[in-house]
């Protein structure tokens, strides 16, 4: 059913290191060389990434983005050996569905899935909107998307109208990153969990005017076409980070489910500063992988970085 992918288009977002392997240990003389090899290979790296150092403590921020092009080549060397060369890692969080929560999903799939009874898109969106939407969808052969939840149809025009499962995808930084880690036995950990009852409860409960910007950022993205999301993966291959977090399909998932849901997003916001918190008292290297928008954006963690009076080196953001 497709209430399950989704859920699981949320999990891919927040998705944790999975099993955490081992640390090599390090003697005291080492430490300090170590440092500034991984600073020097994340400051040239192939994907955006930010330095952050304090005393005896080096924080790496990797912007990460999810479904590049399969056929869009990018350097992940240097990626890969800061990655082995750190002694943490942290991954974006885990969502945790239990069989009870995918069992109420199914129960409740027509109430998160459908319109309620009656209603129609155009009984949420401005005219405007509805009829930008209308154009989108004009070779649409079913019009079923109109009696459909405004979630679904703003994941739909993403996937089917900006390309953002377009083909297939290949490598991205979180896949690099992991399978560098697990190769050098270094520690990795998600930054926290989200409850698989909490999820689905956001999906049963938030009303339909809560998914009115997810639909207005996707219909922006759609209308871009098919490229849209190559486009986004090509400026973040070439470090442009701010054309990446003002892509349509960037500000569609900021606007969309999970990341755009009044409780779990500030959730997810606070479990990610408490680990850098955490990281920068910590000795040594932390690497974090975090969804680029997360870093980048108008007030988001490098700004907050910036304003404390920490040297963030690494490409610009703004």
């Amino acid at each position: 059913m497709r209430i399950f992918a989704v859920v699981a288009a949320a999990l891919v977002l927040m998705a944790g290191a999975g099993f955490p392997g081992m640390t090599y240990g390090q003697t005291p003389g080492s430490q300090v060389s170590q440092l500034d090899d991984v600073v020097v290979l994340a400051r040239r790296s192939g994907a955006p990434m930010w330095t952050v150092t304090r005393g005896d403590s080096t924080l790496i921020l990797v912007g990460a983005i999810t479904r590049i092009p399969r056929d869009l080549s990018w350097r992940p060397d240097d990626l890969e050996a800061a990655a082995a060369r750190s002694n943490q890692i942290l991954f974006p969080q885990e969502g945790r569905l239990s069989g009870a929560d995918l069992f109420r999903a199914i129960w409740r799939a027509r109430t998160i899935g459908l319109l309620p009874e009656g209603r129609t898109s155009a009984d949420y969106l401005t005219p405007e909107y509805q009829a930008r939407l209308e154009a989108v969808m004009a070779d649409e052969r079913s019009q079923n998307w109109r009696r459909t939840s405004l979630l679904f149809v703003g994941i739909d025009l993403m996937q089917d109208k900006a390309g953002y499962t377009r083909g297939r995808s290949g490598d991205d930084a979180t896949d690099v990153i992991r399978r560098a880690a697990r190769r050098a036995r270094v520690e990795m950990r998600p930054v926290g969990t989200v409850r698989g009852d909490e999820l689905i409860d956001s999906l049963i409960t938030a009303p339909q005017t809560a998914h009115v910007p997810c639909v207005e950022a996707a219909i922006a993205a759609a209308e871009q076409g098919p490229d849209a999301a190559r486009e986004r993966a090509e400026d973040w291959r070439a470090l442009r980070v701010a054309d990446v977090v003002a892509s349509p399909i960037d500000r569609a998932l900021n606007q969309c489910w999970p990341w755009g849901d009044p409780e779990i997003a500030p959730q997810l916001r606070q479990q990610w500063a408490a680990a850098i918190e955490t990281a920068m008292i910590s000795p040594g290297v932390t690497m974090g992988v975090a969804p680029i928008r997360l870093l980048a954006d108008e007030g988001g963690v490098l700004d907050g970085l910036e304003a404390r009076g920490f040297d963030v080196v690494g490409p610009e953001w703004k």
